[in-house]
């Protein structure tokens, strides 16, 4: 689940507070080092820079953006950072948020804006448990105890409600960063992505993955969200950053270990082993059967349909219940069939 929950109240509020700061920005720069008619695309992560945006870096180290007189900036988020306002009110062009369920709250409270693309065309949110007490299905957390972070429980609501498995049915409690109550046998499972290996190398061999997609509930993530007004008035540009993306993407997956060298360039923080070993099961959530035929950052129609019947069904919208037309478009991913078919 996104670590980005929206009211309509905390939308306005930080969206004025924002407004200063938005007016002395354009929507879509120009950078001094690029030419006239060349544009700067601000990026606002949800969270803080990881191997989600080996696509984007390696386009940028390429020149696959340049190709198309548009330069990437990307803006880090963080846990005091709101992104989603921040791109709504036209302080970065574009988004990259970790789940889309995040872009329908936020168009339900006011916010005008829409997804364009998926990075991962399933999400890879999942429940951990032990070989010696698996939890494989959801049936399996009937009688269980649940460790969730806070901001997921309604991932999990959302799983026992599709299954069919009353809440009472299971003990949910709180849970940390880390995977510490399986571990020491606190909790029956515990979540979490599986791209983040370095969270799951305590649990070792010894464990079972019961997915949120496998579990009927299916999100993307990583997903790209801009405003109404870019989608009318900057097409051109959000389409050159999708092709370049989609180019670096398809080339991060093909030169793995030069991919992860060029996201170290930018970040040092982070550790090459680590990197390298999560970048092969990545990019499975990146490319799969969808992009083959659909190519890189597809969406589908009913599958936003679905995801929005599932959080009407639990009373989560705090404005009105956005239709899909509202939260996603295909406009840009259209545009840029050609390019992004080619490395799907």
């Amino acid at each position: 689940m996104s670590r980005f929950m929206m009211n309509r109240r905390g939308f306005l509020s930080n969206a004025a507070a924002m407004g200063a700061i938005a007016a002395t920005h354009s929507l879509i720069n120009v950078s001094p080092g690029l030419a006239a008619d060349s544009a700067t695309i601000r990026m606002q992560l949800g969270w803080l820079p990881s191997n989600g945006l080996l696509g984007e870096l390696v386009a940028r180290k390429k020149g696959y953006y340049a190709e198309k007189s548009i330069e990437l900036e990307i803006v880090p988020g963080g846990p005091n950072v709101d992104g989603v306002a921040g791109v709504a009110v036209g302080q970065s062009t574009i988004g990259q948020i970790s789940s889309s369920p995040s872009v329908m709250l936020a168009r339900s409270a006011g916010a005008p804006i829409k997804a364009f693309a998926a990075g991962y065309q399933k999400h890879p949110f999942a429940y951990f448990s032990r070989k010696a007490n698996p939890i494989a299905k959801p049936q399996d957390m009937i009688g269980k105890t649940i460790a969730a972070i806070p901001t997921s429980v309604i991932l999990l609501r959302a799983l026992l409600a599709k299954n069919g498995i009353s809440e009472d049915q299971v003990k949910i409690v709180n849970m940390g960063s880390d995977m510490n109550q399986l571990v020491t046998g606190q909790a029956d499972a515990v979540c979490g992505w599986l791209t983040n290996v370095n969270a799951l190398k305590v649990l070792g061999d010894d464990r079972v993955d019961l997915t949120l997609w496998d579990g009927g509930i299916r999100l993307y993530a990583n997903v790209y969200y801009t405003t109404d007004d870019q989608l009318q008035n900057h097409a051109d540009q959000l389409a050159a950053f999708v092709s370049g993306s989609a180019r670096g993407w398809g080339y991060a997956r093909d030169h793995q270990e030069e991919a992860v060298d060029i996201l170290l360039e930018s970040y040092p923080n982070l550790d090459k082993a680590s990197e390298l070993e999560a970048i092969g099961p990545l990019m499975k959530f990146v490319f799969n059967e969808t992009t083959a035929s659909e190519g890189w950052g597809g969406m589908d129609q009913a599958n936003w349909a679905e995801q929005i019947k599932t959080y009407a069904d639990l009373g989560q919208f705090t404005g009105p219940v956005p239709n899909v037309d509202d939260v996603y478009t295909m406009a840009i991913l259209d545009a840029t069939a050609d390019v992004r078919k080619s490395v799907g």
